[in-house]
């Protein structure tokens, strides 16, 4: 016959059931969002390989941005960088703070001319030119200690403090500017002859427009021009003079030296015409950007922080408001979302205002491969996915096309499928908990029965009172019930054995030995001689002690019967005690007693007669064991609705762990053949029969008080209450 599984086994079945469900799921949702991440890379990849399409073959959109440098130098090489809005050209530099980080410091290792090594470069500036509408907007913040201002009454605009211009203009021509004031105020702008030898004769030029403006320590020039003056190159010059009088021209600093289309950088604009071609092709939530073969940007559309993009459409089906639905929203969803994170919209991006980018996936690119890479925000809060594709001209890379996108849109995919999982989760969870929690109850209500029986069964002496029911069940419980059942049954027997002994005893010896008395009697009034009369004598003396031995287990055995039939009764505990210290005065008049008995009622429901043999066993204890010409001290007194009676003595003190099991039956420690009695140590066990007969408790202390020992019996009984 196949036994059934056991609880043991049907609990960890159950368990590692429900911790495999989530956990099978939580593994399944994270494998979906890798498969989405791979998807969106390719989708990625595609956008950018679309956009470089439309790119490719066009040489005009990168002419002019000077993608056929081999190399860039920043400082000489310039970028235009995109502006928010238009500057106001006061000379103040305010509207450039927002800018401060994209600004070129020049000193001394810009020198283009120094007329003599010996004097000490100490000018200085920064400077910035940036791009909004059609123009190109620049300033400088100069550090000059000696502003020279241009004479008004000389013809001569060298001679003094000036910036220079010069570009190669869209048309291909060579044309130098220079700006040179007589004050701060609005710029005086001029065109110097292309020939770099001649600085005379100049024109106008109203274009270039602008603040000149004296600061503590030198000055500033604000200034725009139209986009239609610059060509792919560009250089600024700083020309420096520091004497009134001789007007010589000092040293020179600038971003390269002004002489020859050779000479200058190169500016690159970013380009409306490819802005316009990514417009139409970028997603909202994507970021394009087109760069040249240096890495500089030359145009960028859309921003990654917008989550209105196919992976984040809300997929959300819209539901009527239901108390469901508003339970969720308002508990269940902040407890996920403890452990979830929603995807943030505040994060840093880092490449936002960049104007050069760099990046495995761009380097890849730029070797004619498609590209891609995976980046974290410096906040920890996103990642974004970048991919980038080439763009060809006449079989030569001459940009890059780079998309980027936030794994928002799939951690909200990722999100929404687990806050479904952790619905379903909780949902067999709490099936699965109350389902155990049935099962569990069943067990412990089975436990708690079999333990009420197992307690019922056997009472604080160790008698058998009940019998355990035996349990039908095939399971471990029911095993240990019948179990139970089986053991209690059997201390049963062996418990009725020996309460039944000392009776079957008592009743079996008394005939022999009351044969052996009359015997012995009979004997001893016969002639005998000195040695056998001491004989009878010793024999005499051991049938007396075996008789009083039988008197004792009688006694004990005719009290647990007789309580188990007795009548109780109202009466007075304080009459009892007092009368019981009268005989005890009486009976014992070499004994001293000290007796304190409190003036009050004290009435108690019982038998008077088993508490005055209570007395007899706890003074005859106390006498046996008192130290002589000592007293002892009985005291009755009423604490709440309890009679506290106490018995002591000065004597030896009781063994260690022995306060409890003196009231046991046959426990005795009295040493061999004290006072020439046998003692069964079934004294104090009567006075324990009786007190619990009457509901209360006792117990025995040892006293240790200023070098004196004694032992302390303690009773306490219940008082009834007065009518």
């Amino acid at each position: 016959m196949n036994l059934p599984i056991g609880l043991r086994a049907k609990v960890v079945i159950l368990s590692l059931f429900l911790l495999c469900l989530p956990w099978l799921g939580y593994e399944y949702v994270w494998e979906m969002e890798k498969y989405l991440r791979y998807g969106q890379e390719k989708t990625l990849e595609g956008t950018t390989q679309a956009l470089a399409t439309a790119l490719h073959e066009r040489p005009k959109l990168f002419d002019n941005q000077a993608s056929f440098l081999n190399q860039v130098e920043k400082g000489r090489d310039l970028y235009a960088y995109p502006l928010a809005g238009p500057i106001q050209l006061d000379g103040k530099l305010s509207d450039w703070d927002l800018y401060q980080h994209r600004t070129l410091n020049y000193s001394d290792k810009h020198v283009i001319y120094q007329r003599s090594e010996t004097e000490p470069i100490d000018i200085s500036f920064s400077h910035m030119v940036g791009k909004y509408g059609g123009y190109l907007y620049g300033f400088f913040n100069v550090n000059d200690p000696n502003l020279i201002f241009r004479n008004r009454k000389s013809l001569r605009i060298d001679r003094n403090d000036h910036l220079v211009m010069a570009t190669q203009s869209p048309d291909g021509q060579f044309r130098r500017y220079i700006i040179a004031n007589t004050k701060s105020g609005w710029l005086s702008a001029f065109e110097l002859p292309a020939d770099p030898s001649q600085s005379m004769p100049v024109t106008p030029e109203s274009r270039i427009q602008g603040q000149w403006l004296k600061t503590d320590k030198g000055y500033n020039i604000e200034f725009r021009l139209p986009l239609e003056m610059v060509g792919s190159k560009l250089g600024f010059a700083i020309h420096n003079v520091n004497d009134t009088k001789t007007r010589q021209l000092v040293n020179v600093i600038g971003t390269s030296a002004t002489d020859s289309v050779a000479s200058l950088g190169t500016v690159l604009v970013p380009s409306p015409e490819i802005e316009n071609i990514i417009k139409g092709m970028s997603h909202n939530s994507s970021r394009i950007w087109v760069v040249d073969n240096h890495g500089r940007v030359l145009a960028k559309s859309g921003d990654i922080r917008s989550s209105s993009n196919t992976w984040a459409d809300d997929i959300e089906v819209n539901q009527p408001d239901s108390f469901w639905l508003h339970f969720k929203q308002q508990y269940i969803l902040p407890l996920y979302y403890k452990i979830l994170t929603r995807p943030p919209q505040d994060f840093i991006d880092s490449l936002q205002d960049s104007t050069e980018l760099t990046g495995s996936h761009i380097e890849k690119a730029l070797s004619g491969k498609q590209g891609s890479t995976w980046r974290l925000t410096p906040d920890n809060k996103a990642v974004v996915l970048a991919a980038a594709s080439p763009i060809w001209i006449d079989d030569k890379v001459m940009g890059v096309v780079i998309a980027e996108e936030t794994t928002h849109g799939i951690r909200s995919l990722r999100n929404r499928a687990l806050e479904k999982l952790f619905n379903v989760i909780l949902t067999i969870m709490s099936m699965g908990t109350l389902a155990l929690f049935i099962f569990a109850s069943s067990i412990s209500s089975r436990i708690r029965r079999l333990r009420d029986q197992a307690e019922l069964a056997i009472d604080s002496q160790g008698r058998v009172r009940q019998q355990i029911v035996a349990s039908k069940n095939r399971d471990e419980i029911g095993d240990l019930s019948r179990s139970f059942s089986s053991i209690v049954s059997r201390l049963g027997q062996y418990t009725h054995y020996l309460e039944n002994m000392s009776s079957r005893l008592s009743h079996e010896l008394r005939t022999p030995v009351a044969v052996v008395r009359s015997s012995l009697e009979h004997l001893g009034l016969q002639q005998l001689d000195e040695q056998s009369q001491k004989y009878v004598s010793r024999a005499q003396e051991g049938v007396s002690r075996l008789h009083l031995i039988l008197n004792n287990l009688s006694e004990a055995t005719r009290l647990e019967a007789s309580l188990t039939q007795a009548e109780s009764c109202r009466f007075s505990l304080k009459k009892v005690i007092s009368g019981c210290m009268q005989g005890y005065q009486m009976t014992y008049p070499d004994q001293l007693f000290a007796v304190h008995i409190e003036d009050k009622v004290m009435s108690c429901d019982g038998v008077p007669e088993y508490i005055a043999q209570l007395m007899d066993k706890l003074i005859n204890n106390a006498i046996e064991f008192h130290q002589p010409d000592s007293a002892i001290t009985v005291s009755l007194a009423q604490y709440h609705k309890q009679a506290i009676l106490k018995v002591s003595n000065i004597g030896p003190l009781l063994p260690k762990d022995m306060n409890s099991q003196i009231f046991e039956s046959m426990v005795s420690i009295r040493p061999q053949g004290i006072n020439g009695k046998p003692h069964l140590g079934l004294g104090l066990y009567i006075a324990r029969l009786v007190t619990d007969f009457h509901h209360g408790s006792i117990k025995a202390t040892n006293m240790i008080e200023n070098g004196i020992e004694g032992v302390q019996i303690c009773l306490t009984l219940p008082l009834s209450d007065e009518k």
